[in-house]
C-alpha cells in the first residue's frame, strides 16, 4: 500500500497505525487545544501517527435545536490555531462544495460524511483540492459499494484516499460492524480506518439526539485492528456528557490510553506476522 503525505508528515500504513481523534464539534477553543495535546502524547507513546479531528459544523443532527458548531469561518480559525500550535495535521468534515475551498486552505484531510458518501460532485470537489480525502462509509452501503466512492476520489485527483468504517444500519436506532468489511475494502488499495465511537452510536435513540455505547469502543477497536484496520477514528473529550454534540457517543479521554495500547500491540503483531 502506498504511503500518504498528510501535511508535513508521511504515513506508511504498513508500518504505523493512524489515529484520528478529537472532540465531535468545536466548542471551547482552549479545551480543544488541550485535547489535541493529550492525544499527541498518547499517539507518541503508542506509535501512532496522529491527526486532530473536529468539526466546525455538524449538519446531520437529530433536532432543529441541536448544537451544530461555531460555523465555517470561526471554526476554521480554531482549527488553524490548533494545527499551528501543536504541529499536527487536522481533519474536518465538508458538507457541500462551497465549504471545500475554505476548508482546504486550513485542513490536511477533508472528510466526506457517511450520509454524503454517494455525493459525486462533493467527492470530486474535495479530491480536486489535492488534499487527502477520507470517505466515511455510508451506513446504508455494503463494503463493495465503497469502491465507487474511491474511484470518484481518484478521478478528482485526490492526493490520497482513505475509507472509514462506521457501522451499518441494523433495525431502528442501532448500528452493527461487520469485521469482514476491513479485508473486503482493503482490496481497493487504500487504507481503511475504524471509527470506534460512531460505530457504537444509537442514531436518534434518545428522541431529540443520538445515544451511544462508548464502553464497548475498546473491544471493537481491538477486533478491527485484528481484522486488518490501518488506524482508528475516535471522538474523545475529558467530560463527554458536558458536550453539546454526541455527548453519549464520545469516549472519555481517560479511556484512550488503554485502548491505544491494545490497538498498537495488535496492529504491530499483525504486521510482524
Amino acid at each position: 500500500m502506498d504511503s500518504l503525505s498528510i501535511g508535513d508528515l508521511i504515513w506508511e500504513p504498513e508500518r504505523m497505525p493512524l489515529l484520528i481523534a478529537g472532540p465531535c464539534v468545536l466548542e471551547d477553543e482552549d479545551e480543544a487545544m488541550r485535547i489535541a495535546s493529550a492525544c499527541v502524547e498518547l499517539a507518541d507513546e503508542f506509535d501512532f501517527l496522529y491527526v486532530f479531528k473536529s468539526s466546525y459544523l455538524k449538519d446531520n443532527r437529530s433536532s432543529v435545536d441541536s448544537y451544530t458548531g461555531p460555523g465555517l469561518e470561526k471554526g476554521l480559525g480554531m482549527l488553524e490555531r490548533i494545527r499551528t500550535e501543536t504541529g499536527v495535521p487536522v481533519l474536518t468534515d465538508v458538507h457541500c462544495r462551497e465549504e471545500v475551498g475554505p476548508a482546504a486552505e486550513v485542513c490536511d484531510i477533508l472528510q466526506i460524511p457517511a450520509f454524503l458518501s454517494r455525493q459525486t460532485r462533493l467527492i470530486l470537489a474535495a479530491a480536486g483540492t489535492g488534499k487527502v480525502v477520507n470517505i466515511k462509509k455510508g451506513q446504508f452501503l455494503s463494503p463493495e459499494n465503497m469502491g465507487n466512492a474511491v474511484e470518484k476520489a481518484k478521478a478528482g485527483g485526490a492526493a490520497g484516499i482513505m475509507i472509514t468504517e462506521r457501522g451499518t444500519s441494523f433495525g431502528y436506532n442501532n448500528l452493527v460492524v461487520d469485521m469482514t468489511a476491513f479485508p473486503r475494502m482493503k482490496l481497493f488499495g487504500v487504507p481503511v480506518i475504524f471509527d470506534a465511537t460512531h460505530s457504537l452510536q444509537l442514531p436518534g435513540g434518545l428522541g431529540d439526539r443520538s445515544g451511544g455505547r462508548p464502553q464497548f469502543a475498546a473491544a471493537l477497536a481491538r477486533a478491527a485492528m485484528a481484522a486488518g484496520a490501518d488506524g482508528l477514528f475516535i471522538e474523545t473529550h475529558p467530560d463527554p456528557l458536558s458536550c453539546s454534540c454526541d455527548a453519549e457517543v464520545m469516549l472519555p479521554l481517560t479511556g484512550l490510553e488503554g485502548l491505544l495500547r491494545d490497538a498498537s500491540r495488535i496492529f504491530h503483531g499483525n504486521r510482524d506476522d
